[in-house]
């Protein structure tokens, strides 16, 4: 990174009602919620097929107080079995100048992501490298300009997101809307968010002075 990362949209503790029509329609039309991570999602689809897992049979988190955790996310999905996973799973995702960014989390399956509409920056901290390295991007229209139609985040890697303005004017925007489809299927029991301890960890303090606000809190 050559300049420190800096939040377009502000983050609020109580955002306000989304109020754009635009994006009111993509809410309402898709059915989304949100999102523990921050902005909104919609499942699409959950593949029936069941593969083994190919992941250690504990959570993948320890924390049972945080939003999220497995022991919620387990019973909200009945059935869930540790020792098998949907062969894939797929959501619409959304951020949006009310609540513009997700927070630093990591899955144990590989996600694939494609833009639909909109423009924001994508953050991701190779923690599974031997030395962890911040890894920054942006995901747009512009291809002249690098900015990316579809990425590939694998699995163990920390990733955060945050909204940018829309090209038209710099300063608004009506919403980054993606796909994620995560193999094997995403469960929460795959699913842990970092800390700003462990951020300080991987990349030391004075970067995760920069990034800290990207940390749940």
């Amino acid at each position: 990174m050559t300049s420190p990362l800096r939040p377009s949209f502000p983050r609020r503790p109580n955002p306000p009602p989304e109020s754009s029509p635009a994006i009111l329609t993509i809410l309402n039309t898709l059915q989304m919620q949100p999102h523990v991570e921050g902005g909104y999602f919609a499942e699409t689809d959950r593949d029936p097929r069941l593969v083994p897992s190919p992941f250690p049979p504990v959570p993948a988190s320890s924390d049972s107080t945080s939003l999220g955790n497995t022991s919620k996310a387990s019973a909200e999905r009945p059935g869930f079995d540790p020792a098998v996973r949907n062969a894939s799973t797929s959501i619409y995702y959304l951020l949006t100048p009310a609540s513009p960014q997700g927070n630093f989390h990591r899955n144990r399956g590989r996600t694939v992501h494609t833009l639909h509409r909109g423009r924001g920056r994508y953050v991701v901290i190779h923690a599974d490298e031997h030395e962890p390295r911040v890894e920054t991007f942006v995901v747009g229209q512009d291809l002249a300009a690098g900015e990316k139609l579809q990425w590939i985040v694998e699995g163990g890697k920390f990733k955060a997101s945050f909204l940018l303005p829309d090209e038209s004017d710099g300063k608004s925007s009506e919403g980054l809307l993606i796909s994620e489809t995560v193999v094997p299927g995403f469960e929460f029991f795959d699913h842990d968010f970092l800390v700003r301890e462990s951020l300080v960890k991987l990349v030391g303090e004075e970067r995760a002075r920069e990034l800290d606000w990207l940390v749940g809190k």
